[in-house]
């Protein structure tokens, strides 16, 4: 069992690059053009790590150390992640709090990286994803504690084994409203489009990019990573708190049943971006809304209605 939990850590961090460049071959692939490689992400980190870092003169020691301490609560919540296989080890104090925290002190310590730079892209970048997070924080709360009352338990990981055995039927519409908030939220922070777009490089559209555009070698790889590992454990949430099925199978068929609806969340996020427009920066807000509004009649619908 423990053996299968570290598995599982180890495959969630290799595979992290793979996903974002998936989404980016199925996006080339159904706009007819030749599609990248989906492991072309590990060949452009490797390079980075090949090249020098080279630091501004205005910039600190917050430029030094922030890739570190960037990447460093991910890779915690990579150890806090739900289990995919019911019977696999997992840590069960992980609730709602713990990890929207976690991932709050990662996109913090970006901020700092992209104020550090003292350039005015580097501010803007900061500001715009400040004011992002300041509206996605609540919702997660909410989407993720709707989601753990209805499995009957606070920790993250035991709601998960719970759904995957005694999948609660009578909470069907809180369950879907709940699912339609957390994939609101997995685009959002994760910089997809409609609310970023990680392939631009516009003034006015960039939030992401900004933050690291006097990055540089090694530093860059580990941001690259950062992000990747942040989808990755999205995805996975996505996967075992919105998709609970198949992880009472057999380990290696729980295994190849995450991996599918890995695929499928990669799938779906292609799609979304190629069938929506990058949207306005204040517009924004609009959206998030969205999303805390779904979370918020999820707990509705499940207190009032019980449904």
């Amino acid at each position: 069992m423990i053996i299968n939990y570290f598995l599982t850590i180890i495959f969630i961090a290799l595979i992290s690059p793979f996903l974002t460049g998936l989404i980016k071959s199925i996006k080339m692939y159904l706009l007819f053009k030749k599609p990248l490689s989906p492991f072309q992400p590990y060949i452009d980190i490797a390079k980075l790590f090949k090249k020098e870092v080279i630091y501004s003169k205005e910039t600190s020691i917050i430029s030094r150390i922030s890739p570190f301490l960037v990447i460093s609560p991910l890779v915690i919540v990579l150890f806090l992640l739900p289990p995919i296989y019911s019977k696999s080890f997992y840590v069960s104090f992980m609730d709602a709090f713990t990890i929207t925290g976690l991932m709050s002190l990662s996109t913090f310590f970006l901020m700092l990286l992209g104020l550090d730079s003292a350039s005015s892209f580097g501010g803007i970048g900061s500001s715009r994803e400040a004011f992002i997070s300041a509206l996605v924080e609540p919702a997660m709360v909410l989407t993720i504690f709707a989601i753990s009352l209805m499995a009957g338990n606070i920790s993250i990981s035991k709601a998960a084994v719970s759904l995957s055995t005694h999948f609660p039927v009578i909470y069907s519409a809180s369950f879907i409203l709940a699912a339609i908030s957390f994939f609101i939220l997995l685009i959002a922070e994760n910089g997809r489009i409609p609310v970023d777009n990680p392939e631009t490089h516009l003034e006015l559209t960039m939030v992401h990019e900004a933050m690291v555009l006097d990055v540089s070698g090694a530093n860059l790889a580990l941001i690259e990573l950062a992000s990747s590992l942040k989808f990755a454990i999205f995805a996975t949430l996505f996967a075992t708190l919105f998709l609970p099925f198949g992880e009472n199978l057999c380990w290696c068929l729980a295994f190849i049943v995450f991996i599918i609806k890995l695929l499928f969340i990669c799938l779906a996020v292609a799609l979304v971006e190629l069938n929506t427009a990058k949207l306005r920066l204040f517009k924004v807000p609009n959206l998030l809304a969205v999303s805390f509004v779904f979370g918020f009649l999820s707990l509705t619908t499940y207190y009032i209605l019980g449904a």
